[in-house]
């Protein structure tokens, strides 16, 4: 008894000081991933790492981690929940692996983002082999996989029915039979990431327009054979959408298409940089989308005080603001917006306005002081 009691006492203070000091110094460099790793190794480590919460106050995400961990169930609430892939070698397969074993059946977040290894015929084999494994899958990050194509997309999401979120970025191998293929098995996507999708044209705008009217969230950052009419198919038939990325697409020239966008009303994040053809007319019609809170309007050349006054007047809930490069703005805009917009303001870049009296960080923060960054672009 007397040896049994010394064992414990020995075992008690390696978990008070070893195991602890040890948590203390990798708990500040490990990614949150290892740390959730080391919970999971033993029931003994997690209990012991539970006791003593201290050691997790250095991070205060980490803190809130361990919180969810003792309220929820950790075994399944999160670790197997998600599979996390990103910029690994072998990752198609390591994704086969991963989905053979039954604590990922229920997984519901693959990330794959800018993975090596991963091609059309890893996703044909999960479809194969782990059809099951991803019946609860709502959230797959394909980005900068450049080896997937349309029928990479087929096989995966032709067993996802449950798919809400999905990011094809950097990609210019898929086409619009992608999103026939997608539209085809997944019918509740609410967020659809297609930059960089070169090969993707106006027959596959109109099908998302069509088939996602709920979609909450586009990107289609320089996909360049989109024209008016595929945007406006979007614009007339998505009016739930929240999030639209414009980016570097300059090629819109209907005098009307930017004037749709007012049809957006939930509208909170409207990135146009680069649109050259946007007037003071169509950001006058844009205002009307009053829930704005993030507007880059970067190297929008032919806009004025007279359009950006209009927003300040109208969008007064605005936190991001760029006007990065517009030469015919000046002091006017930057009153108006320190009248309307102060209290919410924390970016705004106005470099490259020459129109704008150069203003220190002190002075700018004197009319936004709530301003953290001045700086986007470089």
């Amino acid at each position: 008894m007397e040896s049994k009691k010394v064992m414990e006492e020995e075992e008690e203070m390696w978990r008070r000081e070893i195991v602890t000091s040890v948590m203390r110094i990798v708990s500040t460099r490990l990614p949150q991933r290892d740390l959730i790793s080391l919970l999971l190794v033993s029931p003994w480590l997690y209990r012991t790492l539970v006791s003593y919460p201290s050691i997790w106050l250095v991070n205060k995400s980490l803190t809130l981690l361990l919180r969810s961990f003792q309220v929820f169930n950790f075994t399944t609430m999160l670790f197997f929940q998600n599979i996390d892939l990103r910029e690994r070698t072998n990752a198609g397969d390591r994704l086969l692996a991963a989905l053979s074993l039954p604590r990922y059946r229920q997984v519901k977040h693959i990330n794959l983002e800018f993975s090596q290894g991963v091609e059309d015929t890893h996703l044909q084999l999960v479809k194969s082999q782990c059809h099951d494994a991803l019946s609860s899958l709502e959230c797959l990050n394909l980005n900068g996989c450049q080896k997937i194509s349309d029928s990479g997309i087929e096989a995966i999401t032709s067993i996802c029915p449950k798919l809400k979120v999905i990011s094809i970025y950097w990609n210019v191998r898929v086409t619009d039979d992608c999103i026939k293929h997608l539209i085809k098995n997944c019918r509740n996507i609410i967020d659809l990431n297609l930059s960089g999708c070169k090969s993707i044209t106006d027959i596959g705008m109109q099908l998302v327009a069509e088939s996602y009217q709920d979609l909450e969230s586009l990107n289609i950052t320089r996909c360049v054979k989109i024209t008016d009419d595929g945007l406006l198919h979007v614009l007339h038939k998505c009016s739930s959408l929240q999030t639209l990325n414009l980016y570097a697409l300059s090629g819109y020239h209907k005098k009307h298409t930017y004037k749709k966008i007012s049809l957006l009303a939930e509208l909170r994040f409207l990135d146009l940089c680069g649109a050259q053809n946007l007037s003071d007319e169509g950001l006058g019609h844009i205002a009307k989308c009053n829930k704005l809170e993030t507007l880059n309007l970067t190297w929008c050349v032919r806009i004025t005080d007279a359009g950006v006054i209009t927003i300040a007047n109208s969008c007064t809930s605005l936190e991001f603001l760029s006007l990065f490069g517009i030469v015919g703005v000046t002091d006017r805009c930057l009153e108006a917006l320190s009248q309307t917009c102060s209290a919410t303001l924390t970016t705004l870049d106005v470099n490259g306005c020459i129109g704008i009296k150069r203003r220190s960080r002190e002075e700018l923060l004197q009319m936004f002081p709530r301003l953290t960054c001045f700086k986007v672009h470089s």
